[in-house]
């Protein structure tokens, strides 16, 4: 009788980062003391590619989509690519989410092996379907419940862990986040980033700055003040009003990366910078689109693209049916050769000229007449 020897079935490469990471030799405390200007978690936004992107227009440092715990404790391949790490991906740190206090405590033993920065907490995602769940901002209506879990998140991880929240629920008589943010520090929690509205008010309203100042007031740990940060001017005015230690930008990121050098070049240097040019602007959505492409193939890359012409291109004059041809475009070439156009046509060609014109006034007195 003869015998069939049995082939072992290999597992997936769930290796997270490789052992040369630069994340390992991150300073936490310095770059919280350096006012870092830092670009949000975003769902389908903050890929590598982006993180890239930010990082070369100025971000202090990067933050992952959010990771639900559950996916990452199943080794789900989606969730796991989310926390997946470069070696040049540095400073960054993985957000995680879920309902469950023991499968954030797993997700963040999980999330340590990709080498970040440090690992963050979503406690303030407001869209329904997550908050509901009793995720994200959901943790807000049981401040109990959110600290027991956030000392079990810390007590799992060997790296700093960090709270991103909101005010309140929205319907508190008076907003927990004062009181909530000082037992959060109790239990280890070493930097709080503040979304200065409350869970129901989602995007809607005028962020409240002032009780980030009020949070930062009571704790000793780093606060992040964040919501409607849009501009350099936004930035200065938001750590000074605040005293927080740096502040984090999410949507005008998508439409504007150039808003990290700019605030960059405000806090550090007290300068008002350039606006980017036209070349520059079809050179970064070049490049984003090209990365894309690398990153996910070509049709999946020219649908992530298009959110972010509008913000790229779409303040440039009569710039509309350029971004029309770039959004029906069904392959790269034809995606590419748009945008070569944007800057060989005459009309463009001329908006170039003023653009560097414009810019080397402003380099000649930086403290240009304009925000951007």
């Amino acid at each position: 009788m003869t015998t069939t020897k049995r082939t072992k079935k290999t597992k997936p490469d769930r290796r997270l980062a490789s052992d040369e990471h630069m994340n390992a030799r991150f300073d936490f405390d310095a770059v919280f003391r350096a006012k870092p200007v830092i670009l949000a978690p975003m769902e389908d936004v903050t890929d590598a590619v982006f993180r890239h992107i930010c990082r070369a227009c100025g971000a202090s440092l990067c933050v992952t989509e959010f990771a639900l715990a559950e996916a990452l404790v199943a080794e789900e391949s989606e969730a796991l690519q989310k926390i997946r790490l470069a070696p040049d991906d540095t400073p960054t740190a993985i957000q995680i989410y879920g309902a469950d206090a023991s499968s954030l405590a797993q997700a963040a033993r999980i999330a340590e092996q990709a080498g970040p920065a440090y690992i963050d907490v979503n406690c303030g995602c407001w869209v329904p379907k997550v908050a509901r769940a009793g995720a994200g901002a959901g943790w807000l209506r049981s401040p109990d419940a959110m600290v027991a879990m956030a000392r079990m998140v810390v007590s799992s991880s060997a790296l700093p862990v960090t709270v991103k929240t909101r005010i309140g629920w929205g319907d508190e008589s008076d907003m927990p986040i004062v009181d909530l943010a000082r037992r959060l520090e109790d239990v280890g929690v070493r930097a709080l980033t503040i979304h200065c509205r409350t869970a129901r008010m989602g995007h809607e309203g005028a962020a409240d700055w002032s009780w980030a100042a009020r949070v930062q007031a009571a704790v000793s740990v780093p606060v992040i003040v964040n919501g409607d940060i849009r501009t350099a001017q936004d930035c200065q005015k938001a750590l000074d009003l605040t005293g927080c230690a740096g502040v984090m930008i999410g949507r005008r990121a998508i439409e504007h990366p150039w808003i990290f050098r700019e605030a960059r070049a405000r806090l550090e240097h007290a300068k008002k910078p350039t606006a980017p040019t036209l070349h520059e602007r079809v050179d970064l959505c070049t490049r984003h689109l090209l990365a894309l492409q690398a990153a996910r193939g070509t049709r999946k890359a020219l649908t992530a693209a298009s959110r972010f012409y509008a913000g790229y291109l779409g303040k440039q004059p009569d710039t509309a049916p350029y971004i029309a041809e770039l959004r029906a475009s069904r392959n790269l070439e034809t995606a590419l050769e748009v945008l070569h156009s944007l800057t060989t046509q005459q009309p463009y060609a001329e908006q170039t000229m003023r653009d560097l014109e414009r810019t080397t006034r402003l380099e000649r007195s930086p403290f240009g007449e304009e925000e951007y």
